[in-house]
């Protein structure tokens, strides 16, 4: 008899499967950094190693963006060649994944500089960087920089970021910035 209250007690205190619980803790756009591994146009999906040496599938949407280099959709990830810096903007709603956006960083893709942050208006999308020799640059932030940059980045205590831009009109736009490692 007491063998079965147990295992009653067990099961009642027992977490339900993974699946069974809700959508993971995180929604919205997150963006990731890592090398291309490959590209599935087939299947629309892109193979990407993170920074922290995971590798990730990622699904893209239909009208995927691609900033940095030449063409733009799926066309342009197929120039991707093994090793690419690229950042994945990879939207998470309730339960469903997909990535709308990727940026092409370094040789054939966006550009990058590190500075510290003297100001960042998201409202108005700015961002203004000081440089090691003194001299400040306020440069235009994409809608979606400025909402997904961690709220951990401020003017008020000068963080240090990195940030990968292009060059649009004469004017530079800040695609993506994190904290500098």
């Amino acid at each position: 008899m007491r063998t079965w209250m147990v295992a009653g007690l067990l099961g009642v205190v027992v977490p339900a499967p993974l699946a069974a619980q809700g959508p993971p803790p995180v929604q919205g756009t997150v963006a990731l950094e890592g090398t291309m591994t490959k590209v599935y146009r087939g299947i629309n999906a892109l193979v990407v190693t993170t920074l922290d040496g995971a590798e990730h599938v990622y699904h893209f949407a239909k009208g995927l963006v691609v900033h940095g280099g030449s063409g733009s959709g799926v066309e342009a990830l197929e120039g991707l060649r093994p090793g690419a810096m690229v950042v994945v903007h990879n939207r998470i709603e309730g339960a469903e994944e997909s990535v709308d956006e990727v940026d092409r960083v370094a040789d054939e893709g966006l550009e990058v500089t590190e500075g510290a942050v003297v100001k960042l208006n998201r409202r108005r999308r700015e961002i203004t960087l000081k440089y090691g020799d003194g001299s400040t640059e306020t440069l235009r932030l994409t809608d979606r920089a400025a909402n997904e940059a961690g709220a951990d980045i401020t003017a008020a205590d000068a963080t240090r970021v990195t940030v990968y831009y292009s060059d649009e009109t004469g004017r530079k736009v800040a695609h993506y910035f994190r904290k500098a490692s």
